[in-house]
């Protein structure tokens, strides 16, 4: 992967942060030990923004700076709301005119971001030809696998329907969801989803600067939805693949026997805010999390560039910004013994050789100008950021999914993403979905039948013995592939982690190795005898730019030694 440059203050904060273990680094809410019991759900609430004010992230250059570079920030017209020490970055509101600039010029500063929409959710939603039959669910299979299991050919794929039996998932590896959300309610979700521990970290925006709808009304007071709750169903779906319970009905994910831990940045419309995100990875580090699955990008811009000449002064500080705080909220989470998975995209890009960006910024809406992207100095976030393992999506026969990013700079696995043409849905990836976002779709309806349009998309529904319901839905993307790696990756820490001394009652294993063991197993698979000739595939068949060290293999992945 590409390196920016490190973060040499990150470890002071680390040290910091384990001195005094159980508190986290969003200041001034504590964060629960890992062993304490489910609480009720709880968000984080609102900052609150005066009328006319706009709130920006500012990033100092170390902790040694805020005492000084706070009553400069104050005299340039701004206000601080709250901080997040690990990272060094303060939460800001000021009048929006020209404050980037003024903040950036003080002493101790390194730069600031307003805070627009930073990212958005890799994946496609699959609806094939009308007049596709649903199809029968099937019994439950063996070794502990449920009924709809038989439609997951990721599953299979990966082995990890095999690897059930050496090793389903122990329950103190947690992995986070840094999605839409978790859909606490589902019945395959329900069971391994630690609400204590989970927590909102955005506001629900209704509508866009434009007018236009962005997250629509709001459905809880104040906007801010419970930690149980996904409006999007982006993060269900991908929850549903990491850890869905085996529990003979619906699905059951790669590692069923794991904790899923929400730890939400994106908004209902799956768009994410730079806050949100670091927040949620610095949250996530210092609450004992193994692995943390990320399947998003940075937006406004498709490429957070260090200082493209195309950009004007404030964009090129704001993408600094970004790049910086990123890097340091993942650096800070590696340190900490997160191991952390996220997807490559969905636009058929060789990352390594990007082209011309016209697409950014996206937010607000008609913003966007032609860009030339350098690939040296600019990052797609957070793939390339530090210690991320970076995951292609493949189709039903180890293909490259034709929509998958890929790279030999960025790519490390390959893993299940679907990909659906005229065949159906079979061919993408089905899991958990919430009910409510069927039905605002039009899939199922009032009474919780599927409709004839979802029976045409494949949605699944299967209902437990006291007659609790659960819904599933087909979709594809990296976003799917790369929770097959979260998975498998947990798997790894439940049969070679050990106690957690930072978390009693938890396991850990540094994410180095569990990375050696995921890319030491792999299976390798090398580059088409005829790749398209808009994605030439670059490499060997031990390690090529469409599926890197190889697809995810749960099996041998549990079966290389811990050092």
């Amino acid at each position: 992967m590409k390196s920016p440059r490190a973060i040499g203050w990150v470890a002071a904060a680390v040290a910091a942060a384990v001195a005094t273990a159980g508190a986290t680094s969003l200041v001034p809410a504590p964060a629960p030990p890992v062993a304490a019991p489910a609480a009720a759900p709880q968000a984080t609430p609102p900052d609150a923004v005066p009328a006319g004010h706009a709130t920006f992230t500012v990033l100092l250059d170390g902790p040694a700076a805020r005492d000084a570079a706070v009553p400069a920030i104050e005299a340039a017209g701004g206000r601080v709301l709250r901080e997040n020490a690990a990272v060094g970055a303060l939460v800001v509101t000021a009048p929006p005119d020209g404050f980037v600039e003024r903040v950036a010029a003080i002493d101790g500063v390194f730069g600031a971001a307003r805070a627009h929409v930073v990212g958005t959710t890799q994946a496609v939603r699959g609806r094939p030809p009308a007049g596709r039959a649903q199809g029968p669910r099937g019994p439950q299979g063996p070794a502990g696998l449920d009924p709809l299991d038989t439609r997951l050919w990721g599953l299979s794929m990966v082995r990890a329907d095999a690897a059930r039996a050496i090793q389903p998932g122990d329950r103190r590896v947690l992995v986070g969801i840094l999605d839409t959300g978790v859909d606490g309610s589902h019945p395959d979700i329900a069971p391994n989803l630690d609400v204590g521990l989970s927590r909102n970290f955005v506001t629900d925006i209704p509508t866009d600067p434009t007018g236009a709808v962005l997250d629509g009304p709001c459905e809880f007071p104040g906007c801010v939805d419970p930690p149980d709750h996904d409006g999007g169903g982006h993060g269900t779906h991908v929850a549903g693949t990491v850890a869905a319970v085996a529990n003979g009905s619906g699905v059951s994910g790669v590692a069923p026997g794991v904790t899923l831990v929400n730890i939400r940045a994106g908004q209902d419309s799956g768009l994410f805010f730079l806050q949100p995100v670091i927040d949620a990875l610095t949250y996530g580090a210092d609450i004992g999390l193994d692995v943390i699955n990320m399947s998003f990008y940075v937006d406004p811009w498709r490429y957070n560039c260090l200082d493209n000449p195309a950009d004007p002064p404030e964009a090129r500080i704001e993408q600094r910004t970004t790049i910086e705080a990123m890097n340091r909220a993942l650096e800070y989470a590696h340190a900490k013994g997160v191991t952390l998975v996220g997807s490559l995209g969905n636009e058929n890009e060789d990352l390594g050789h990007p082209r011309r960006d016209t697409s950014s910024p996206n937010h607000p809406p008609g913003a966007a100008y032609p860009r030339e992207i350098d690939n040296a100095t600019c990052f797609d976030l957070p793939v390339e950021g530090p210690h991320v393992i970076g995951v292609s999506a493949v189709g039903p026969q180890g293909e490259k999914a034709d929509y998958s990013n890929y790279g030999l700079e960025q790519v490390s696995l390959a893993a299940p993403g679907g990909n659906g043409g005229p065949g159906g849905p079979e061919d993408l990836i089905l899991s958990t979905y919430p009910k409510e976002i069927l039905q605002q779709e039009g899939d199922v309806d009032a009474a919780g039948e599927i409709t004839q349009l979802g029976a045409a998309s494949g949605v699944q529904k299967a209902c437990t013995p006291d007659g609790t319901c659960g819904y599933y839905a087909y979709l594809q993307g990296t976003s799917m592939a790369a929770p097959h790696v979260s998975g498998v990756a947990a798997l790894v820490v439940s049969r070679h982690g050990v106690p957690d001394p930072q978390h009693p009652g938890g396991l850990t294993m540094a994410p180095a190795e569990v990375e050696r063991a995921l890319v030491a197993s792999a299976h390798e698979t090398a580059c088409p005898a005829t790749p398209a000739p808009s994605a030439p595939c670059e490499g060997s068949p031990g390690f090529n730019g469409y599926y890197g060290n190889g697809i995810v293999d749960a099996v041998a992945a549990l079966s290389v030694a811990a050092r």
